[in-house]
């Protein structure tokens, strides 16, 4: 787990499942296949939690304005199956990723211990990367407002 990546480090790999966006059908993809492009990858908890419904929103609201700079990939734990639920009760125009065995949420150092009424638990930190088109980290927001987010990344891409 790195929970140290700072912008300027090399982006951690990845090879994953992913629904959504240009994958209509659920699809394996790799970090390498954005080479040459802004990607925002950013780590919710849940599909369709108040939260995490919010900050999809918020991209999908915003949508003409970022796509043009960015690929935009949200990432959960949660089954392809709850990814193409959620994407499709909100017409999300971006591929969600699935990492049901968290380890691309653990490599980017978001695997992290919480808590809830008294409760400790292991879960997923909101948080995001942007990524630049060599493959490295030009920005880095961890807990993440869902409220916040758009503008964070809006400001990291221009």
């Amino acid at each position: 787990m790195n929970s140290n990546l700072s912008p300027g480090d090399p982006a951690p790999s990845f090879t994953v499942s992913a629904v959504g966006g240009a994958y209509p059908e659920p699809s394996i993809v790799s970090l390498a296949d954005f080479r040459g492009q802004h990607v925002v990858l950013y780590f919710y908890p849940k599909d369709d939690t108040p939260g995490c419904t919010k900050q999809a929103c918020a991209l999908r609201d915003g949508w003409s304005d970022i796509s043009a700079m960015a690929t935009v990939l949200g990432v959960s734990i949660d089954p392809i199956k709850s990814h193409q639920k959620f994407q499709k009760k909100h017409s999300l125009p971006f591929a969600l990723l699935s990492d049901e065995d968290h380890t691309l949420a653990e490599a980017y150092g978001v695997w992290v211990e919480k808590s809830m009424y008294g409760k400790t638990y292991m879960g997923t930190e909101r948080s995001t990367f942007v990524i630049d088109p060599e493959g490295r980290l030009k920005a880095v927001f961890r807990k993440v407002k869902p409220e916040e987010h758009f503008t964070q990344v809006l400001d990291a891409l221009d």
